[in-house]
C-alpha cells in the first residue's frame, strides 16, 4: 500500500476512535437542537407569579395608562417616596415606578426602584407607555388628534422577485440569503481553523516526542505531511457529515414536537426578529409561510456542493501552512509569530462578510472571492444571492492552484524544519529553507 495512504489511515483511525471525537460528534447537533428548543420551551412556561408595581405619579398624567398584564399588576399610590421604598424592601411591592414632577412641564424622566434588578421587558414597557402619552399630549397641545396620526400609519410589505435568464421568476427573501451566506461562511472559517490547528498540534507533538525521526527514516517528509493533512481532512468530513445527519434527525423530531401550530401559539413577544421589524412587518403566519417558500426554492445542491469544495480546498490550503508552522517550531507557544499572518486573510474575510452581504456583486466582493486565501469565506457569502457559474468555477480553480502552491511552499519548509531542534526560527530562516534545492 502507498505510504501516504498508510499515514492517512493511521491519522484517520487514531482520531475517530478518540472519546473526544465521539463526544463532540453527538454533542454538537444536540447543542444546536437545544438552541432551537430551549427558547421556545422557556417562552411557553408561564411566569412564576405576578409582580406588583407601585406607581407614584407626581405629574398625574399617567393614571390608568399602565395596563395590567399576565406578568405585572400596577397599583397607583400617593404615599411618601421613602415609605414606598421601604415597602419595596419588605416585599410588599416588587418595583416602585416614580415619575417626578418636571421642571419644564413635560415629564422626561422616570425612576425604577427595585430590591433586585428590573427586567428589560418591564423597563421597555414603561418607557413605551410614557413615551406614547407624552407624544399624544404634545400633539393635542398643537391641535392635532393623535388618533389621526395613528390611523395614518400603514404597514408596507415589499416582496422581492428574482428574474432568471430563462424568463422564470422566483420569490427571494434577502434575510434568508444573508443568514445562509453568513452561517456557511462562519462554519467554513470554524472548520478550517479547528482542523488546521489539529494538523499543527499533531506535527509539533510528533516532532517534540522524536517519533518523527523514526517515521522519516521510512517515508519522505512530503508523504508524511500529505498523509497527515488528508487524514485529518477525512476526519473533518466524517464529523461534518455525521453532524448533518444527526441535525436533520433532531430537526425532524423538533418539527413534530414544535410544529407551526405550536410556534403560532407562543406568547406575544417571543419572536425577537418580528419585534425588530416594527411597522414594516407583515402578519406572522404569512411571513413564516413566505420564508418557507423561499427556503424550498433555494438550490441547496449548489450550496452543499460549493460548501464541500470550499471547505476541502480551504482546509487543504491552510492545513499545509499550519503543518509548515508546526514543523518550524519546538512548542506551541512559538507559533504565534507565524500564526497571525496566516490567519489574517480568513479573519479579514469574516469581518468583510458583513459588508459583502450589502453588495454581493461589487468589485471588492468579486476579487475577494477569487483570491484563494479569502475565497472559501467570501464566495460562500455570495452564492445564496446568485453567482454566475463561471465565477464559481474560476474561483474553485484558483483555490486548487493556491492549494498546490501552498503545499509546495509548505513542503520546502516541512522537510527542513521537521528535523531541526532547539533553534528559534524567524522569517529570514524560513526564506532560506524555501530556497534550498
Amino acid at each position: 500500500m502507498n505510504k501516504t495512504l498508510l499515514i492517512l489511515k493511521r491519522e484517520y483511525l487514531t482520531r475517530v476512535k478518540k472519546p473526544s471525537f465521539i463526544i463532540m460528534t453527538f454533542l454538537g447537533p444536540l447543542l444546536m437542537a437545544l438552541l432551537m428548543v430551549v427558547p421556545i420551551f422557556l417562552a411557553t412556561i408561564s411566569d412564576s407569579g405576578l409582580k406588583k408595581v407601585a406607581v407614584l405619579d407626581e405629574t398625574e398624567w399617567f393614571k390608568s395608562k399602565f395596563e395590567n398584564d399576565e406578568n405585572y399588576i400596577y397599583s397607583y399610590v400617593n404615599d411618601d417616596l421613602d415609605s414606598l421604598k421601604s415597602m419595596v424592601l419588605k416585599g410588599d411591592y416588587n418595583t416602585l415606578l416614580y415619575i417626578p414632577k418636571p421642571e419644564l412641564n413635560i415629564p422626561v424622566n422616570a425612576i425604577l426602584f427595585n430590591a433586585k434588578q428590573a427586567s428589560i421587558s418591564l423597563k421597555s414597557s414603561i418607557r413605551n407607555t410614557i413615551k406614547t402619552e407624552v407624544e399624544n399630549r404634545k400633539l393635542l397641545s398643537s391641535g392635532i388628534d393623535p388618533e389621526v396620526i395613528k390611523s395614518s400609519k400603514t404597514n408596507i410589505n415589499i416582496q422581492t422577485i428574482k428574474l432568471e435568464d430563462d424568463g422564470k421568476e422566483s420569490k427571494s427573501y434577502t434575510e434568508v440569503d444573508v443568514a445562509l451566506g453568513l452561517i456557511t461562511s462562519i462554519l467554513i472559517y470554524f472548520f478550517i481553523f479547528m482542523f488546521g490547528a489539529l494538523v499543527m498540534r499533531g506535527v509539533i507533538e510528533e516532532k517534540t516526542s522524536r517519533i518523527i525521526e523514526v517515521m522519516v527514516s521510512s517515508v519522505k517528509p512530503f508523504q508524511l505531511m500529505m498523509g497527515k493533512i488528508t487524514g485529518i481532512a477525512l476526519v473533518g468530513l466524517t464529523q461534518f457529515l455525521l453532524w448533518v445527519l444527526l441535525t436533520l434527525g433532531l430537526y425532524s423530531v423538533f418539527a413534530l414536537l414544535f410544529g407551526p401550530e405550536a410556534v403560532s401559539q407562543l406568547p406575544a413577544g417571543t419572536n425577537m426578529i418580528g419585534q425588530n421589524i416594527g411597522a414594516a412587518q407583515i402578519s406572522g403566519n404569512a411571513q413564516v409561510t413566505e420564508i418557507f417558500e423561499v427556503i424550498n426554492s433555494i438550490d441547496f445542491g449548489v450550496i452543499i456542493f460549493s460548501f464541500l469544495i470550499y471547505f476541502i480546498g480551504g482546509y487543504l490550503l491552510y492545513a499545509a501552512l499550519f503543518a509548515a508552522i508546526g514543523s518550524a517550531v519546538d512548542n506551541e507557544a512559538d507559533t504565534q509569530q507565524f500564526m497571525l499572518p496566516v490567519s489574517i486573510p480568513l479573519i479579514l474575510g469574516i469581518v468583510l462578510s458583513n459588508f459583502i452581504v450589502n453588495n454581493p456583486d461589487g468589485n471588492i466582493a468579486f476579487w475577494l472571492s477569487m483570491l484563494p486565501l479569502t475565497s472559501p469565506v467570501i464566495m460562500m457569502v455570495r452564492i445564496p444571492f446568485g453567482v454566475p457559474y463561471w465565477e464559481i468555477a474560476l474561483s474553485m480553480s484558483l483555490l486548487v492552484a493556491g492549494f498546490v502552491f501552498t503545499t509546495w511552499l509548505a513542503a520546502k519548509i516541512y522537510r527542513t524544519g521537521i528535523l531541526m531542534y532547539g533553534k528559534k526560527v524567524n522569517y529570514k530562516e524560513l526564506w532560506k529553507w524555501i530556497r534550498y534545492q
